[in-house]
C-alpha cells in the first residue's frame, strides 16, 4: 500500500500532540495569558503544517479533525466573551422578544428610569416590558449584562445566529453551560456539513480531496470556531453548498443556500458581482431575487419599524467607531493624526467600505476565465482585499480565507491563519492595548508571503 495512505507512527504522534495542545488551550489558557496562547496555538500550526507535508490520509484526518473538535465540546469559551451576548439575544428570542429592538442597556435601566422620569414614554415601555418576563429570565438578564463586551449597542446578528441563540437559551435558560454545549453541537454539525462539501467539491474540480484538511485541521478554524462558539461555521457551510448546487446545475436550491448563508452572516454578498458572467443577466437576476426573498423570510419574525434603522445605526457604529487588528486603515489613521491631530475613522472607515465595494466589482469585471471551479480563487482575493481594508479583523474572521484556500494554488491565508494569533497581544491587560510592532510583523508576513505567490504564479502563466 503507497504511504501516501498509511498512517505512520510520526504522525500519529504529532496528532497526539495536537490533542495535548488543544486540550491546553480550550481548558488551561486565558485569552491573558497571551505568551502561553501564542506558544501553543505556534506548536500546534507546526504540528498541522508537519501533517499536510507528511500525506496524512483523508480518512484519519477526518476523523482526527471531528475528535480534537470535540475536546472544546464541555467546556466554556476562554477566548472570547461574544458568547454572552449570544445568550442574551437567544433568551429574548426564546421569550418571543425582538434582539434588534432593545439595546442590553435599555432593557436593564429601563426601570430604574421609569422611576426617576415617569413620563419618558419609551423607558416606562420598557420598565413594563421587564415585568412581563419570567423571574428567572430577569434574573439571568442581570447577570449577563456586566459580561457583556456592547451593552451599549444593538444586535447585529443575523436571524440564523438568531435562531441557534433562541434553541440554546430556549433548552437551557438558566444554564450557561447547556447553552453553550448546545451551540457547540450546532457549529459542529456545519463543520460536518463543511467537510462533505470540501470533499464534493474538490472532487468535482478534479482536485485532491486531502486538500480538504487544509481547512479541516487548521488550528485557527478549530480554535476559533468550535472552540470559541463563532458562526462563521454556519456561513461557511451554507456558502459551500450553495456553489455545490451550482456546480450541480440546481440554481433554485443554490439561491436559498446563499440566502442562508447571508443570513448568518453578511459577508456572503460580496460573492453576488461574481455570479453575474456565470449566470448572464437574466438567470442572475432571478438568483439574486430568489436569495433576497430568503433573506427577507429569515428576518419576517424580526421585522418591526425600528429594524433597519438599529442595524444600520449598529453597522455605522462599527466602521466608523471600533478598530482592532487592523493593516490599511491603521497606516491612514496614522496619517490623519499628522494632518489633523485627530482620528478620522469616521472619515477612513466608511471610504475603506466603498472602496472595497469598488475593488470588489473590478475584480468581476476583470475575471478571466468566469467557471465555477475559478470562483473560490476570485472571491479569496475579493475577501483579502475586504480584509486587509477593515478596520476590525478578529481572528476567526478569517475561516472563509482558510476555506477558499483549498481550492487554489495560494496559501498565504494559511500563514494569515498562522501568524493573527499576534493580536491575541492586545488582550493581556484590561485596556486592550494593541502591539504595534507584532501587528507590523504579522501583516509584513502575510503581505511579502502573498507578493511572492502572485510573482510565481504570474510568472508561470
Amino acid at each position: 500500500m503507497s504511504t501516501r495512505f498509511t498512517t505512520s507512527p510520526l504522525q500519529i504522534l504529532a496528532l497526539f500532540l495536537s490533542g495535548l495542545m488543544y486540550g491546553a488551550l480550550a481548558y488551561a489558557t486565558p485569552r491573558t495569558q497571551f505568551w502561553q496562547l501564542l506558544a501553543l496555538l505556534a506548536g500546534a500550526f507546526g504540528l498541522y503544517v508537519y501533517l499536510l507535508k507528511s500525506h496524512l490520509s483523508l480518512r484519519v484526518g477526518l476523523v482526527a479533525a471531528f475528535l480534537l473538535r470535540m475536546l472544546w465540546l464541555p467546556v466554556l469559551p476562554n477566548l472570547s466573551d461574544d458568547y454572552h451576548r449570544f445568550r442574551w439575544d437567544g433568551l429574548l428570542v426564546a421569550q418571543g422578544v425582538n434582539p434588534f429592538q432593545y439595546r442590553p442597556d435599555e432593557l436593564v435601566s429601563g426601570a430604574v428610569k421609569a422611576s426617576v422620569n415617569p413620563s419618558d414614554t419609551t423607558i416606562t415601555q420598557l420598565s413594563t416590558f421587564n415585568h412581563t418576563l419570567p423571574a428567572t429570565v430577569n434574573q439571568q438578564l442581570t447577570t449577563l449584562y456586566p459580561k457583556l463586551n456592547s451593552p451599549h449597542y444593538y444586535s447585529v446578528y443575523p436571524p440564523v445566529c438568531q435562531a441557534a441563540f433562541g434553541l440554546a437559551s430556549g433548552l437551557f435558560p438558566t444554564n450557561e453551560l447547556g447553552a453553550v454545549i448546545i451551540l457547540r453541537l450546532v457549529v459542529l454539525l456545519a463543520e460536518a456539513g463543511t467537510a462533505a462539501l470540501l470533499v464534493a467539491l474538490l472532487s468535482a474540480f478534479g482536485q485532491t480531496r486531502q486538500r480538504a484538511l487544509w481547512y479541516l485541521l487548521n488550528p485557527l478554524v478549530v480554535a476559533e470556531l468550535t472552540g470559541n462558539l463563532h458562526f462563521e461555521a454556519l456561513m461557511i457551510c451554507f456558502a459551500l453548498l450553495a456553489l455545490w448546487l451550482l456546480v450541480q446545475g440546481k440554481r433554485s436550491r443554490s439561491a436559498v443556500a446563499l440566502g442562508l448563508a447571508v443570513g448568518t452572516k453578511l459577508l456572503p454578498v460580496l460573492v453576488l458581482p461574481l455570479l453575474i458572467k456565470r449566470l448572464g443577466w437574466r438567470q442572475f437576476l432571478r438568483y439574486s431575487i430568489m436569495m433576497g426573498a430568503v433573506i427577507a423570510v429569515l428576518f419576517l419574525p424580526f421585522f418591526s419599524l425600528d429594524l433597519l434603522h438599529n442595524i444600520n445605526r449598529s453597522l455605522t457604529l462599527y466602521f466608523s467607531k471600533f478598530e482592532f487588528n487592523a493593516s490599511v486603515y491603521y497606516v491612514l489613521r496614522s496619517i490623519g493624526y499628522r494632518l489633523t491631530g485627530y482620528n478620522e475613522i469616521a472619515i477612513i472607515g466608511p471610504g475603506l467600505a466603498r472602496a472595497t465595494a469598488v475593488l470588489a466589482l473590478w475584480l468581476a469585471w476583470r475575471e478571466k476565465p468566469a467557471s465555477w471551479a475559478t470562483l473560490p480563487r476570485t472571491l479569496l482575493f475579493t475577501l483579502t482585499i475586504y480584509y486587509l481594508f477593515a478596520i476590525v479583523v478578529h481572528p476567526w474572521y478569517l475561516a472563509p480565507l482558510v476555506a477558499l484556500s483549498v481550492f487554489t494554488t495560494y496559501r498565504f491565508a494559511l500563514v494569515w491563519s498562522g501568524m493573527v494569533v499576534l493580536s491575541y497581544a492586545a488582550y493581556q491587560t484590561s485596556a486592550y492595548l494593541e502591539n504595534s510592532w507584532l501587528l507590523g510583523l504579522e501583516y509584513l508576513t502575510v503581505l511579502a508571503v502573498l507578493a511572492w505567490e502572485l510573482r510565481r504564479n504570474t510568472v508561470s502563466t
